[in-house]
């Protein structure tokens, strides 16, 4: 193979791979709903968090 051949093919390589590296793919419904549930999650663990620490400052007498 030629010098030239290989820079062709070294640079149609390297197109592809940026070509379908620079695409961005959008969101499917499994994608949105785990975001979701993570969230939620989230949330919920906040929530029980602040429960803890309202049951400590109970036992505590400071509420």
């Amino acid at each position: 193979m030629k010098h030239g051949n290989k820079a062709l093919i070294a640079t149609l390589m390297s197109a592809l791979i940026l070509g379908l590296t620079g695409c961005p793919q959008k969101e499917g419904p499994a994608e949105k709903a785990g975001k979701s549930v993570d969230n939620a999650m989230e949330k919920a663990g906040e929530k029980m968090e602040q429960a803890g620490k309202n049951v400590q400052d109970a036992a505590k007498g400071d509420k």
